[in-house]
Formats: C-alpha cells, structure tokens, sequence
C-alpha cells in the first residue's frame, strides 16, 4: 500500500508557474499509475493528469494541454505537475492519486493524498 503525499501548492499571480510534486510514502509508485486531480470550491473533483507506471502515453484534461506536464521520477518515489501560465480559473485543492491502472484512479479508485492549495490570484 502506498500513501500519495502532495507539495508545492501556494498563491501565485496570473501568470506564474508552479510545479506540484507527489511523493510514495510507506511505498513505492515504480507500480502504479499516479494522477492529479483538482476540486475548486462549490465544484466537482475534476481530472487533470496521469502517467501510467511505464511512463509511456500520458493523458491530459483536454482544455490542460500545453500548459501542464505531468513526469515521474522513480528513482525519486516522486510525480511532478508541471503548471505554467497559470490562471486563477486553476485555483483549486490539487490532489495526488495512485493506481494499478490510469483507468483505476480515473474512477476515484486507488491511493488517495490530502491535497495541496493552489491559488492564483493577482
């Protein structure tokens, strides 16, 4: 079993770039699938991104592309979210998920973390 654990959040301006990192506590993720997911306030938990244990094909909310990157680190036991030219539409609780399978945590299955606050405000 392994514990999803998030960091990097904060207030940011418009703009800015902030990479969110995921770290494996009490495990490893070398055989999951690790994903990031968001809920703003008085929203629903949406999909961000994920990155399948092979680090092959990774997947995008479609209107995220070209802004965020999701990458792993296995040697690092650590999953990074690379968010650029931020916008305070992507304020949100930014949570860190871990699976068998992408469709797995997709589904809201799997290993969850407590979340870290992203804020972009001006």
């Amino acid at each position: 079993q392994v514990q999803p654990l998030e960091s990097g959040g904060g207030l940011v301006q418009p703009g800015d770039s902030l990479r969110l990192s995921c770290v494996a506590s009490g495990g490893t993720f070398s055989n999951y699938a690790v994903g990031w997911f968001r809920q703003a306030p008085d929203s629903d938990r949406e999909f961000v991104a994920a990155i399948p244990a092979d680090s092959g094909r990774t997947y995008y909310e479609d209107s995220l592309k070209g802004r965020f990157t999701i990458s792993r680190d296995d040697a690092k036991n650590t999953v990074y979210l690379q968010m650029n030219n931020l916008k305070p539409e992507d304020t949100a609780v930014y949570y860190c998920a871990a699976g068998i399978a992408v469709t797995t945590i997709y589904h809201g299955e799997g290993f969850w973390g407590q979340g870290t606050q992203v804020t972009v405000s001006s």
